[in-house]
């Protein structure tokens, strides 16, 4: 094997330039590779819980209804596309948890990153109602992850192949990926924060009118409301603008520091961003896992290792055929990657980003413009339903009990009884067919499967009604009169007994919701 050169005696070990601006340093990179790889598996180990709802032939997205939709390319693509049943899913999701694992602990760190790409890529594919921003961070880190050398430390690899690696230059690399890579931070941030100060209704101001974005949501968890009565209405309306300038500011601040050598301001840059996320993970609800892995992409900005034996030229040096085709390939792959993206937020018109046939809109979509306004309500759902003993439950809650109240306890809450990737559902109710039968109809297999129904006949759903309901935000952690809109009835089965169970829970209803006038249908 041929052994890479070594940098020269007299290479400059200053800091500061445009090598740290575009490139990161392999101790980062080796940091970021940790990071992501340990969230990576996370969120796959929590994946298992939707595998039967959303991704097997026994859930709501069944192949049979998939494949006709989509065209030739799309399938080759999707792997997860070729296999129903659910032990089927659980191998192939068993297969990626373990390569992000190999990941994480560098052992054949560049393959294990292509193949924990290629994996996410196609779960994402097999159901794109379940395409959450937290997806796309990990489609585009991954991504931009197969073109690095993230085992230079802290790996397995570097621990078997030792004499090889210590012949590797230190210091910070640079090529077309890393500075894609910290172009996608200097966007993701961009986006966010510009969208919300060009927001029309003025919510992350601090004269936004009634309330500003932060009174409404911060109110989610304990955490919440901790920081709610400790800041009160005017500290959180004081605090709001600066979210937005904290998200425009971080990455332009960053980079002056890399350009200037100067580690104090580049940290202090992290330090700020992080801690808005820490934040957001600890006052909104379902975000805690979102937070951390956009903590994980500021990994490539830290100045550790920089005045590290910097290389003059590049750090990895093609001295063979293979090296040379790929910083090729990287340069080809990366620029394609930055082209698309380019070209469908331009003029990529004739792709629909919930188009399943048009396969870019998935994975060329490159927006972060979350939480844009202010919360001005919050919704939750309940499915009361008719058992064939003529009890009446929560189906959605899965519970005996139906209970028409915001969830939580002490202080509102809006937490639902099914999170994560079961926040899709309720708006999925524009369906119709087939689509709309699988979708609807599971929660009836669902509750029948966990209740035994074969041994507890009388436990058998009959028939449920979806409802959302809705509360406005109102100064002061108070909530405005619940409304309810009936999403959908579903029939799970056709029989005589549950002929007037529609009338009973519409009176049941009436009775629980509708003592204040003001709480009416909507």
């Amino acid at each position: 094997m041929e052994k890479r050169t070594t940098p020269a005696k007299n290479a400059s070990s200053t800091v500061g330039g445009w090598r740290p601006v575009l490139g990161c340093s392999v101790k980062a990179m080796a940091l970021f590779r940790i990071t992501l790889g340990c969230l990576l598996t996370a969120e796959l180990i929590l994946r298992f819980r939707f595998l039967r709802v959303f991704y097997s032939d026994e859930g709501t997205m069944p192949l049979r209804l998939l494949l006709p939709r989509i065209d030739g390319l799309y399938q080759k693509i999707c792997l997860h596309c070729h296999f129903g049943e659910l032990w089927q899913q659980q191998l192939l999701l068993g297969i990626q948890t373990v390569a992000a694992i190999m990941f994480t602990l560098g052992y054949h760190t560049r393959f294990m990153a292509i193949l924990s790409w290629y994996l996410y890529t196609s779960l994402i594919l097999r159901n794109t109602w379940l395409y959450f921003i937290l997806d796309r961070y990990f489609y585009y880190l991954l991504f931009y992850a197969m073109f690095l050398p993230l085992d230079q430390y802290w790996s397995f690899s570097k621990h078997e192949r030792k004499s090889e690696y210590d012949n590797l230059p230190k210091g910070v690399f640079v090529n077309p990926a890393t500075m894609a890579l910290k172009l996608l931070v200097f966007w993701i941030y961009i986006d966010a924060g510009v969208g919300k100060y060009l927001d029309p209704k003025q919510g992350w101001t601090y004269h936004a009118d009634p309330l500003p974005a932060l009174d409404t949501y911060c109110r989610h968890t304990l955490c919440a409301q901790y920081l709610y009565a400790i800041l009160g209405p005017k500290g959180l309306r004081f605090l709001t603008p600066t979210v937005v300038w904290i998200e425009i500011l971080s990455t332009p601040l960053a980079l002056l520091g890399s350009y200037l050598g100067n580690a104090s301001m580049v940290n202090f840059a992290i330090l700020f961003i992080c801690h808005l996320h820490l934040g957001i993970s600890a006052t909104i609800r379902n975000s805690v896992l979102l937070s951390f892995v956009a903590c994980s992409a500021w990994c490539i900005f830290l100045p550790i290792g920089w005045g590290e034996n910097a290389p003059t030229g590049d750090a990895f040096p093609p001295r063979s055929f293979w090296p040379k085709l790929s910083s090729t390939a990287t340069i080809i792959l990366v620029c394609a990657m930055v082209g698309g993206n380019i070209w469908f937020e331009t003029i990529g018109t004739d792709c629909s980003n919930g188009s399943l046939r048009g396969i870019w809109s998935t994975l060329l979509q490159n927006r972060w413009n979350v939480f844009i306004g202010a919360e001005e309500y919050v919704t939750w759902e309940i499915a009361p339903g008719r058992l064939r003993d003529g009890s009446v439950v929560d189906v959605w809650g899965r519970s005996d009990e139906v209970n028409w109240m915001m969830p939580g306890s002490g202080a509102p809450c809006t937490s639902t009884s099914r999170p994560g990737r079961w926040r899709s559902f309720p708006y999925l109710a524009d369906l119709e067919g087939e689509e709309a039968e699988a979708l609807w109809g599971y929660l009836c297999k669902q509750w029948d499967r966990e209740n035994n129904v074969k041994s507890n006949p009388g436990r058998q759903l009959l028939r449920y009604n979806f409802f959302m309901l809705q509360a406005d935000v109102l100064p002061n952690m108070a909530f405005s009169p619940t409304r309810k809109r009936l999403v959908h009835s579903y029939e799970c089965v056709i029989d005589a007994s549950a002929a007037q169970y529609e009338n009973e829970v519409d009176a049941k209803a009436d009775v629980t919701i509708a003592d204040d006038p003001s709480k009416s249908e909507l």
